[in-house]
């Protein structure tokens, strides 16, 4: 299990990494690009919220199907509910215990913008 905080210390989550950092990825989705972070994936059942489960804030917009939760207090984005996969989070790598993300090189990016759930 790997630790992730919040800038502050609020919020803490355990979460398993299964592929390690393989998973790792940047969006152009009109949020994510302005938040600039980089995700890992994580099962819904790998992620646990260890301390600040009461504190986390939601974000949610357009269909409201992903669910992006984040520290009132430092402002940081920790996770969140996949609008791809439901069954997947998105957490959030450089708030993980021990990791630069400046160490990872290149990140692929997805093509947020045009969303698979956007096609008719």
């Amino acid at each position: 299990m790997t630790r992730l905080t919040c800038h502050c210390g609020a919020i803490e989550l355990e979460v398993e990494l299964s592929e390690g950092l393989a998973t790792a990825r940047r969006c152009d989705c009109s949020y994510c690009r302005r938040r600039g972070a980089i995700m890992a994936t994580v099962p819904l059942d790998k992620l646990r919220v260890v301390r600040g489960a009461d504190r986390l804030s939601l974000y949610q917009w357009g269909s409201c199907t992903a669910k992006h939760y984040f520290c009132p207090t430092c402002g940081i984005y920790t996770h969140h509910r996949r609008r791809s996969d439901p069954n997947e989070y998105g957490v959030n790598v450089g708030a993980l215990a021990g990791v630069n993300p400046r160490d990872l090189g290149e990140v692929p990016w997805s093509d947020g913008v045009n969303h698979p759930s956007d096609r008719t």
